[in-house]
């Protein structure tokens, strides 16, 4: 597996090449015009839904906005950090909560939307629970671009075929993966076409097992090498010894992966959906979904990994009053109610109701008293720690018997983090 280092000098090759072609593609059309923006983000795969919203957003605000998607994750993160120190700038940027936007916003680079929240929490379009994922130092930036919450997506033709039913226990999770191995059906797919999302399961089983202690990590009050912590690593081991999981070197789409019946569920976020309905997948026949239950079940509620994308702009952006003002345009009902149902997911809008009836129950249940949110590890864990997490956990996937040395490098890049930030914080 390529080294850290290797890597970013992999994505800074990346962000420079980007910038010898990014000149013709720089944020609004004439630097300044109030009609055409340009909506950069990591979500390529959703042009189709972007250019609804722009279509959308052209007859209600009057401004245009086109989409330009990425679909690697480090290369998309290079351009936007490059745009920060040259005249490339986006209109409209996606990105995430938690560590890295406080990176950003650290670095004077986002436009402060307090006043936004403020309204939109006046008139319902927007949620005091919600504005705390982006508030830093006391102010809000970006809106949210999505929501969403992870779970199981399940195919429910395998299930069936095997008389399996959505499980109410842990135990009853693993004696489905134990049925599906014993007939040679692989249960779990990996999830990780790249390493982006190599944390899902340690997410998983640390909230499900001492969610307090999963919340610590993030916040520099607990180790990566605590008891509880490697308990879960070697849980995770176990899974995978046991046949459990995919090849982690299959790089194939995960949606892809699920269609062709190589496994029979994928852990994920609501928003996965719209990755099914684009290959004709369909909910309630072809697939379901359900909630994962605590590996601990005296735990008092379950852990539900919740996340929020936000939607941002520059403090510099080309024309700052129709970034602005699309921002506010982006939360209201209209938008919110097309921009969700066209792809099949929840909404941040408290106002907009749900089209698929699952994903409504998933949101009604999710608002319930027997459920405790716990925010994506993504968001949660440090920017340089979530760098390391992410390449030690993708190399475990690879060396399941590397999981103790994994831990200790990620605690020492947390360390190093801790010495300069605040814990608790």
């Amino acid at each position: 597996m390529p080294s850290m280092r290797m890597r970013a000098t992999a994505v800074l090759a990346a962000g420079t090449a980007l910038l010898a072609v990014a000149g013709c593609a720089s944020g609004s059309d004439s630097s300044g015009s109030k009609s055409g923006l340009k909506l950069y983000n990591d979500k390529g795969a959703w042009k189709p839904f972007f250019e609804q919203m722009g279509t959308l957003g052209k007859q209600q605000t009057g401004l245009d906005m086109k989409p330009v998607g990425y679909t690697d994750e480090p290369t998309y993160t290079a351009f936007i950090k490059s745009s920060f120190r040259t005249k490339v700038k986006p209109d409209l940027f996606t990105w995430s909560t938690g560590g890295r936007l406080q990176e950003i916003v650290a670095q004077n680079q986002v436009a402060d939307t307090s006043a936004i929240w403020q309204e939109g929490i006046k008139n319902g379009d927007l949620t005091q629970d919600l504005a705390k994922y982006y508030t830093v130092n006391g102010k809000q930036y970006c809106v949210p671009l999505n929501t969403g919450y992870w779970g199981m997506f399940y195919d429910k033709k395998i299930f069936a075929k095997y008389n399996l039913q959505p499980p109410k226990t842990w135990a009853d999770l693993m004696k489905a993966a134990q049925t599906l191995k014993s007939h040679g059906q692989v249960p779990f797919n990996q999830t990780t076409p790249t390493s982006l999302f190599s944390f899902a399961w340690f997410e998983q089983l640390l909230a499900g097992t001492d969610p307090d202690l999963y919340e610590k990590l993030s916040i520099g009050q607990a180790s990566y090498t605590d008891p509880g912590v490697v308990k879960v690593m070697e849980q995770w081991k176990s899974m995978i010894d046991s046949g459990y999981f995919s090849n982690p070197g299959d790089k194939a789409d995960p949606a892809d992966s699920f269609k062709a019946g190589k496994a029979a569920m994928v852990i994920n976020g609501t928003w996965f959906n719209t990755s099914m309905t684009q290959r004709g997948l369909k909910q309630g026949t072809d697939y379901g979904f359900f909630i994962i239950p605590n590996v601990v079940s005296s735990l008092p509620k379950t852990s539900l990994v919740f996340e929020s994308g936000p939607l941002c702009s520059l403090n510099k952006a080309p024309d700052k009053e129709a970034s602005t003002k699309y921002l506010k345009w982006w939360i209201t009902p209209a938008a919110q109610e097309k921009w969700a149902n066209a792809r099949g997911d929840v909404s941040g809008n408290p106002k907009v109701k749900v089209a698929d009836p699952a994903l409504d129950a998933t949101t009604k249940e999710a608002a319930s008293d027997q459920n405790r949110l716990v925010l994506r590890y993504f968001e949660a864990a440090p920017a340089p720690v979530l760098t390391a997490a992410l390449s030690g956990f993708d190399g475990f996937l690879n060396k399941p018997g590397t999981y103790k040395k994994v831990l200790e490098d990620i605690q020492k890049v947390a360390d190093e983090y801790w010495k300069t930030h605040k814990a608790g914080s």
